[in-house]
């Protein structure tokens, strides 16, 4: 009988051992996985975009003061943006140009918003090698089609900022943007 009761002692024990080693082990999972997401939670965060350059990621532009045939400079996401209200004439002279002729083809609809064809909104970016060209400003050189000209190396783009002379392989790029009024544009 004795022989018995110690069997059975031992099995017991190694039963009570099994429910340690498995509690131990699931401690121990639990214990690196939570050091696991406390090493890897300021590694993700780390990456994500700041407070000022998430202020950069829309900009809005007041049209009201935009007379017909002026353009502005501004700013987005640290790059000059122009926007430009094209009189009924350059509207016309945009028209007039068959697309299929240039050199990155498109025609004016499909560089503005549908019912809004006077806003003409690009990237103030030469796509040639990224200098800003002139002609938003008051007086500057506009080139030999009335848009833009890029000083650096001659680029001259039409007024839909499409490229029409020059090493230029593009047009302006055309951010995202909607209006949010019939005076406000929301840019990004």
């Amino acid at each position: 009988m004795a022989t018995e009761v110690q069997g059975t002692e031992a099995v017991m024990d190694e039963g009570e051992g099994v429910r340690r080693r498995d509690f131990i082990n699931i401690a121990a999972v639990s214990f690196a996985g939570v050091g696991g997401l406390a090493v890897l939670y300021p590694l993700v965060t780390q990456m994500s975009p700041s407070a000022d350059v998430l202020a950069q990621a829309t900009t809005e532009v007041d049209l009201s003061a935009i007379q017909p045939g002026q353009a502005i400079k501004t700013v987005f996401r640290s790059q000059p943006l122009f926007v430009r209200q094209l009189t009924e004439k350059e509207i016309a002279e945009a028209d007039a140009v068959d697309a299929s002729s240039l050199r990155d083809p498109q025609t004016l609809e499909e560089r503005t918003i549908e019912g809004k064809k006077q806003w003409l909104v690009t990237m103030g970016v030469c796509t040639h090698l990224g200098c800003v060209p002139l002609g938003a400003g008051e007086g500057e050189n506009k080139g030999e089609y009335g848009g833009y000209f890029c000083p650096c190396h001659g680029s001259h783009y039409d007024t839909a900022a499409r490229i029409r002379k020059g090493p230029a392989p593009k047009n302006l790029v055309v951010p995202e943007y909607q209006f949010t009024s019939d005076t406000a544009i929301l840019v990004g």
